[in-house]
């Protein structure tokens, strides 16, 4: 099986040494002197401790393991591209997550916040390991440290809003328990840049480069909206660094495209012989209710909403206003031995890479045959749809699919972080909301994307005797507008991006989340025309535009951690 970077299961045993990741709880004695560690390889071994937290697994994690990983999939089951999937009854907590009744004891919120400060925590002990070193240069392992940390801090930043900001000298001295007055932006930025000012530019398969910290500084202004420091850093990463579109879409989520020149940085899932301890085992649940190999467990369904959100106009041009108005054909309500006809209509190629529907080939197993493979019955709210994206490829089953403690998949598809599209958009996003906007370049990055997808191979018919479906997709003559410019932006992130867990993190900053999510609830009940299906939903009201702080943490921390408003 293949050889990856982040090796979870040799870290367990030596993570017993490191310092403890529960937000509160004093560091577990060691079996490993610090004096025994402080050289290269000690540095190495902790530098790979910090890079396997992102996957979610350690040693005393609290909260839903599942909500660990990195791949942020149950935050998409808020926004208007997934929901929860499976049966309404199963995994109460994450259920509720959908339906927006939100306690501040919800596991979900508890497993993502402890595994990020667990990785805040590995971090810093690198950096105070190198601090205590007196000979060697370790520029680039403390760069590592520093943008790892920043990473993780993004991440809580955005889940979160108001987290406490973790330093090397409060793990040194275990004062865990930080206040929580406002954003860490500042903090986030500082690491980034220093990550920038010591890492090398030089690609090494599973850690971070100068390049990659560029990306993600000019992702933590874009998300503050300080668009003319962004579109510098995009732009030079676009223009100089070392990276390029996949010719092929399909292959930033199979094995063949792993670790090519679209992946800027990813998680290195692998599966393995046995227990893959390397697989991802946050996105265990999320395969057909049954299907080709008997798979479990129908978790994370797309919902009609994204589907109709790949339609074209007959110019190949996506439907910005309209999209919502007529619905892709779909097999709601009719049983697998029934008769049905899939869509006719002109369609976004890219859907079928991220949606499975009936009568469609799914990656290569042959015709989603539909009901069959939906474990959600009819009177769910999770719809007729398959995903695509983290399910692994027919004839790369061998070499990706894992197992889990209860048989479950621990798929080995890399998780990309941030792919090259994204830079691409986030690009073309600050070029159109800076003081003055650049439409031009923000049309000539758009294309870049949609070009590659109006170049590809579409899916196949499963005799291979043309393309599977009616598609059609045109790059933007020009964006006569800023408005227009916007719009077609924030519409190309989803139909790009769709089910790699950024839509919600995108609707919050744009701020429209409101908006957006209220009116597909009421529009997906239409859809299925399920009478109660409104009733199952609360609001979306401006408090969840963040996260619950847990109350596991703020309880923890003897009342130093305040809530976020409105809970």
């Amino acid at each position: 099986m293949r050889k990856k970077i982040l090796y979870s299961t040799i870290m367990a045993g030596l993570l017993l040494w490191a310092c403890s990741e529960d937000f509160t709880e004093k560091p577990a004695t060691g079996a490993l002197s610090d004096e025994a560690l402080q050289n290269a390889t000690g540095v190495d071994l902790k530098l790979t401790a910090a890079y396997s937290a992102m996957d979610g697994e350690r040693i005393n994690r609290q909260g839903e393991g599942v909500a660990a990983g990195g791949d942020n999939w149950w935050a998409d089951v808020v926004s208007d591209d997934a929901h929860r999937g499976s049966e309404d009854g199963d995994n109460t907590a994450l259920f509720q997550v959908e339906t927006l009744d939100w306690q501040t004891g919800n596991s979900w919120f508890l497993g993502r916040w402890s595994a990020l400060f667990g990785g805040v925590n590995r971090c810093n002990a690198v950096l105070d390991l190198i601090n205590q070193i007196e000979e060697g240069d370790f520029s680039q392992q403390e760069g590592e440290a520093l943008f790892l940390r920043g990473y993780y801090n993004f991440e809580l930043q955005k889940f979160f809003g108001n987290v406490p900001f973790i330093t090397v000298e409060n793990l040194v001295n275990q004062e865990f328990n930080q206040p929580n007055p406002g954003p860490i932006w500042a903090e986030i930025e500082a690491d980034f840049q220093a990550a920038i000012d010591r890492l090398g530019d030089d690609i090494v398969v599973g850690r971070a480069n100068a390049w990659v910290a560029k990306a993600f500084l000019g992702k933590a202004y874009l998300y503050q909206g300080k668009y003319e420091q962004a579109l510098p850093l995009f732009n030079d990463v676009i223009n100089n660094g070392p990276y390029s579109l996949n010719e092929q879409f399909v292959d930033n989520f199979n094995a063949a495209g792993e670790n090519g020149p679209e992946s800027m940085f990813a998680i290195q899932f692998a599966s393995d012989d046995g227990r893959s301890f390397n697989g991802n085992g946050a996105g265990t649940l999320n395969f057909p209710g049954g299907g080709p190999l008997g798979t479990c467990c129908g978790f994370y369904q797309p919902t009609q909403d994204l589907v109709n959100a790949y339609q074209t106009d007959g110019s190949g041009l996506p439907l910005l206003d309209s999209y919502a108005a007529t619905d892709v054909t779909n097999d709601y309500g009719i049983n697998s031995d029934e008769p049905f006809t899939p869509h006719t209509g002109p369609l976004d190629p890219r859907l079928d890479y991220t949606v499975s529907r009936r009568g469609i080939d799914y990656n290569g197993f042959g015709l989603n045959p539909g009901k069959e493979w939906i474990r959600a019955s009819f009177g769910d709210i999770s719809g007729p749809y398959l995903p695509k994206k983290n399910v692994y490829q027919a004839d790369e089953v061998d070499a990706n699919r894992g197992t889990g403690g209860w048989g479950s998949d621990w798929s080995g598809i890399n998780y990309n972080v941030m792919r090259f599209a994204d830079v691409l958009l986030m690009a073309a996003e600050a070029a159109t909301e800076q003081s003055s906007p650049n439409l031009p370049l923000a049309v000539e990055y758009v294309n870049r994307v949609r070009n590659r997808a109006k170049n590809m191979t579409p899916v196949q018919t499963v005799d291979d005797t043309g393309d599977a479906a009616n598609y059609q997709i045109e790059p933007y003559a020009s964006f006569g507008s800023q408005d227009l410019a916007r719009k077609a932006i924030r519409f190309e992130r989803r139909l790009e991006l769709g089910m790699e867990g950024h839509r919600l993190f995108d609707l919050r900053r744009w701020g429209n989340a409101k908006e957006t999510i209220n009116t597909y609830i009421q529009n997906e009940g239409e859809d299925f025309d399920q009478s109660n299906y409104d009733s199952k939903f609360g609001t979306y009201q401006d408090k969840h535009d963040l996260f619950p702080i847990p109350i596991n943490a703020i309880d923890q921390s003897g009342g130093v951690l305040t809530q976020n408003t409105g809970y």
